[in-house]
């Protein structure tokens, strides 16, 4: 989920942790507590500021070791240390259960869209990635913020984020159900096919469509039942054996890219006395191009002169990005 969703979530597990009666009977155990939630719910994150690094820092890395197993033990323990020694008369059970609940509720509802995490990890680097909810689902905050405002006006804040967080399943059960069936959906009117990539919109029966079959990839949207097909591309592996392809595979961005995209396109061209080597996520298409991409410029000699991954809604600005690298490189 996006900062902000998980922020709210924070507030909100704050809200029933005043059922627990040893946060409820401790004021100091209430304040460390609803600092622990806050900033639990949003630790897991702290892997954004490998984008101060690079793009390829940040694709391979981010929702990986931050959001997997180890870490999400380890987290709460650090986040109870520093807040015993901020309020050391805080209950310490009390207080490491809680950040261990907000701590394991991002990475759980950060499984749900379709970017996922490595949230099994060290069992495996396998990406989870439901894709039953958008990263940004106005259901899910505006939930929050009605509760938010219950508690302010009348009280009862566990009560109130019991009601709210059970409501909050049964959503996220539905919205399991419907993806199921609009997967099944886009199978029957599109026959043959071995795996469907679906993006969720904020809009319920909204969906951006990506998919595979033995000859084709398909990208696609849905809007309730209706399947409309935007693209349609000749399934081709990618040669090994090909210089080119071999030369940009070392490239730390086209590997970083080829790590995380299950379902992509690729290209090669000649453009201005280089080799533009080009591989492009089909999972989101938006407004008439694909913006997650990993590109390469090869000389003659096939030695890379510059590379980028990363979101770019158009040609010119991706140019800028290749040229402004291939100075710095």
């Amino acid at each position: 989920m996006d900062t902000a969703t998980h922020i709210v979530m924070g507030f909100g597990l704050a809200g029933l942790a005043t059922m627990d009666p040893a946060v409820a009977q401790s004021p100091l155990t209430y304040q460390a507590v609803m600092v622990g939630v806050v900033a639990g719910s949003v630790i897991p994150d702290i892997d954004t500021a490998l984008k101060l690094k690079n793009n390829a820092a940040y694709i391979r890395n981010h929702r990986g070791m931050t959001h997997s197993i180890p870490a999400t033990l380890l987290w709460p323990l650090l986040l109870t240390a520093i807040l015993l020694a901020m309020f050391p008369s805080a209950n310490p059970s009390g207080l490491l259960i809680w950040t261990l609940t907000a701590v394991a509720t991002h990475v759980f509802v950060d499984i749900f869209n379709a970017y996922g995490t490595q949230a099994v990890r060290p069992f495996t680097g396998k990406w989870v990635a439901l894709g039953t909810i958008n990263i940004f689902d106005p259901f899910i905050f505006s939930m929050h913020l009605l509760g938010f405002a219950i508690w302010q006006s009348l009280g009862h804040a566990g009560v109130t984020f019991i009601v709210i967080d059970a409501m909050l399943v049964v959503y996220y059960v539905l919205r399991g159900f419907y993806h199921h069936q609009v997967i099944n959906d886009v199978k029957q009117q599109l026959p043959g096919l071995t795996k469907v990539y679906l993006s969720p919109t904020m809009r319920w029966s909204h969906y951006h469509v990506a998919a595979e079959s033995e000859k084709y990839y398909y990208v696609g949207k849905i809007s309730g039942k209706r399947l409309e097909l935007i693209d349609r591309f000749d399934r081709m592996p990618i040669d090994l054996n090909n210089e080119m392809i071999q030369a940009a595979a070392h490239d730390k961005n086209v590997r970083a890219f080829l790590s995380f995209s299950p379902i992509y396109h690729w290209s090669i061209e000649q453009r201005n006395n280089h080799w533009v080597i080009q591989f492009t996520d089909l999972r989101y298409y938006s407004k008439g191009t694909y913006p997650f991409t990993a590109t390469v410029w090869l000389d003659h000699h096939l030695k890379v002169q510059s590379s980028y991954t990363g979101w770019v809604f158009s040609e010119r600005k991706l140019r800028k990005k290749l040229v402004l690298a291939q100075v710095n490189s």
